[in-house]
């Protein structure tokens, strides 16, 4: 098992997004963050389907998911912001070296 992990969650706004990515990026919990703009979403909330205007965060890490959930939850604006973790088993080495480096 691997430390490195992307994180996925969405933002309701450019805004937001920015704002979450540049903040993982300085605090040094995530190396890399990619912005996908406008996407959109349809989903059940409260017993009704929903549709929403989002973009979607794909924070590449390697300080494990804990850290970058919590810092996640402090900072958006959702009531339950979507936040998922998937392991990255393999990849090219040198890009996962530099994406541990970048955490340091």
């Amino acid at each position: 098992m691997t430390d490195k992990r992307i994180v996925l969650t969405t933002a309701g706004s450019v805004d937001e997004a920015r704002r979450i990515a540049e903040a993982l990026v300085e605090r040094k919990l995530a190396a890399c963050v990619n912005i996908v703009p406008k996407i959109v979403s349809i989903y059940r909330w409260k017993g009704k389907v929903e549709e929403a205007e989002e973009w979607m965060l794909l924070i590449k890490t390697a300080s494990g998911f804990e850290p970058v959930r919590d810092a996640i939850l402090k900072m958006h604006s959702y009531e339950l912001p979507e936040c998922m973790s998937i392991s990255i088993e393999d990849g090219s080495p040198e890009y996962l070296k530099w994406l541990e480096d970048s955490e340091q």
